[in-house]
């Protein structure tokens, strides 16, 4: 029989590749929040303050980065590694995370760059990035986790 024929395999390879494509998203967060500490890849880097609007910092001479904005990018890609461990919680971390990302969208809309509101800093191009991972990582975690089941030890050993 072909693997489409077991319901449970199916099930399990769905959790598979949605375990692993939330791994793979965690890897990038991690990358990026490394890549921002990195002279060079981020332009400015001298003009990197702990936060707010004032951080001269460009992640690749493009997106707006400060201190906590790099640890953000680190923190959540630890979520994504840990949470990559079973299809339940890495359909939370793709659904959650891109719920953050498009709030932080939304927040970055509404916001004046020039203020202290601005505290993480966003610019234009961190807010398209936000909606675009936003949207990618609800559509990841809706779309992979619709057949995926959590695999636990008990299920694993029942295939």
């Amino acid at each position: 029989m072909t693997t489409a024929s077991h319901p449970a395999e199916h099930h399990h390879m769905m959790g598979l590749t949605l375990r692993n494509t939330a791994m793979g998203v965690g890897i990038v967060f991690l990358l990026v929040g490394i890549l921002g500490f990195i002279p060079g890849i981020t332009t400015n880097y001298g003009a990197m303050t702990f936060a707010g609007h004032e951080s001269g910092a460009m992640l690749l001479g493009v997106f707006q980065v400060s201190i906590l904005h790099n640890i953000v990018h680190l923190l959540f890609g630890v979520a994504g590694l840990a949470m990559a461990r079973n299809a339940r919680m890495a359909r939370l971390f793709l659904l959650g995370g891109g719920a953050v990302y498009i709030v932080l969208w939304i927040y970055g809309l509404v916001i004046n760059q020039e203020t202290g509101a601005n505290f993480v800093p966003f610019n234009t191009a961190d807010n398209w990035l936000h909606l675009i991972l936003g949207v990618a990582m609800i559509g990841l975690g809706a779309w992979l986790g619709r057949d995926a089941m959590d695999e636990s030890p008990t299920a694993r050993r029942n295939m």
